[in-house]
């Protein structure tokens, strides 16, 4: 089950240095200004054995203080509507201002659980000035440094409290494929939706979803069956273009979570954003089988390679895992809209490939033998048994003398040599080296 927390708070209270602690890496920018934040930055986070997903809800440079006040109004409001959970920061230093009082009024209106974090409590002083923030009405306030990480834990033991472990088959045992549409607003999901479904005869029935924004197709047509995740009708949630991105980017990591695989779709004409190769990542960190469309081909001017070198500009970005098949659709004109179904489902089939050890062993072994893993301190590493675990991603083992001296570019090596031998074209591979 998809977990979502989203962090909001005014600009300049330290939202995406917490951000980057909570994903203990360095991915949102972070600066004294205020406003830095403007796209929505989003990622995982692991905690007592349990994962959710994390947005830090960006900032706005304002223009009047009128047209801020908005703009976080209605980010706090899109959380509030969308998230599980909001992690409200404030910061120490500057007190209680009223856009943290506003946005105080609209949280204690939820029943969701909201974390009132107070920023930059890194001494003694500043944790008795931060019992101010009690006023705020919450009857717990968090003191945290994002800077040095001091408080983190205590409330990710609250965040995660929150959070019942589940069967990860308990939304949906039918053992079918589940495909997700997902991709920015205006690239063409509704389009190719339709495009799938059809308009006539092609709805088997339609399926309330695990949550209330996805609505779940049963397609059985054509000797194909899987289970379509919706996402696509978000455009008529909200008009406004700086809202509709925040919506789209929770919901399009909710249909991840549920899905198999992943259907991101990019327009042709405007490329790969950004945004399109920050969800691909998360796609692919979570483990999920990933095909990229590329919709509204029909409107790009072609010459005798431009798929070639469109293909080939697109992989650069999405390195280093950049074997995913790429298709160039139009939803509108139904060009390789089965396509898109057949390959969507071959690489289910090879995200759900067992190996037998024999045939892994027997393939794997001679790829070492033809290019051993460099020599490390004076000791040869010796790669001497290869075997597949039971993982819902594909996972090998290699059992070595020296797994902590293998190093990267040899790690890579080897998930290309089971690419190459066994297909799992679109799908994350994931390499563990024990102690033989």
């Amino acid at each position: 089950m998809s977990y979502t927390v989203a962090i909001v708070g005014r600009p300049n209270v330290g939202k995406s240095t917490f951000f980057n602690r909570l994903l203990e890496e360095r991915k949102a920018i972070v600066d004294d200004v205020s406003g830095v934040t403007r796209d929505r930055q989003y990622g995982i986070c692991e905690w007592n054995g349990k994962t959710f997903n994390v947005i830090d809800t960006g900032g706005f440079v304002p223009h009047t203080l009128d047209i801020f006040e908005t703009e976080i109004r209605k980010q706090v409001k899109i959380a509030i509507s969308e998230a599980d959970a909001i992690i409200f920061m404030v910061e120490v230093a500057t007190g209680i201002t009223v856009l943290d009082e506003n946005m105080a009024t609209i949280l204690r209106q939820t029943n969701k659980p909201v974390y009132l974090v107070v920023n930059k409590v890194d001494n003694a002083q500043r944790q008795l000035e931060a019992t101010e923030f009690y006023s705020l009405g919450f009857e717990t306030i968090y003191n945290v440094s994002s800077l040095s990480g001091s408080g983190t834990g205590e409330v990710l033991d609250a965040v995660t409290a929150k959070i019942e472990l589940k069967d990860a088959n308990a939304a949906d045992n039918s053992g079918l494929p589940k495909f997700s549409i997902i991709g920015q607003p205006n690239v063409g999901k509704s389009s190719l939706l339709n495009a799938l479904i059809g308009e006539e005869r092609t709805i088997v029935s339609n399926i309330a979803g695990t949550t209330r924004d996805s609505i779940h197709t049963h397609y059985n047509l054509f000797n194909k069956e899987f289970i379509l995740i919706d996402t696509a009708g978000i455009r008529k949630k909200n008009k406004e273009k700086d809202d509709l991105e925040f919506y789209s980017v929770i919901r399009a990591i909710k249909a991840m979570d549920e899905a198999d695989v992943c259907m991101l779709v990019v327009d042709a004409e405007n490329g790969l954003t950004a945004q399109d190769v920050s969800i691909y990542s998360l796609a692919a960190r979570k483990g999920k089988g990933i095909v990229v469309l590329v919709n509204k081909w029909d409107l790009v001017e072609k010459e005798t390679n431009t798929a070639k070198d469109y293909e080939k500009k697109l992989k650069e970005k999405l390195a280093p895992f950049n074997d995913v098949p790429v298709l160039f659709i139009s939803a509108k004109d139904k060009t390789r809209i089965f396509k898109v179904i057949e390959t969507a489902l071959q690489v289910f089939d090879a995200k759900s490939r067992k190996i037998p050890t024999s045939k892994l062993n027997e393939v794997m072994l001679k790829a070492v033998e033809n290019y051993h893993a460099p020599v490390v301190r004076g000791h040869s590493v010796k790669i001497k048994f290869i075997t597949q675990l039971p993982t819902h991603v594909p996972s090998f083992a290699f059992f070595t003398n020296f797994p902590d001296d293998i190093k990267m570019p040899y790690k890579n090596y080897l998930e290309n040599q089971l690419r190459s031998h066994f297909d799992f074209k679109g799908v994350p591979v994931r390499l563990f080296f024990r102690k033989k």
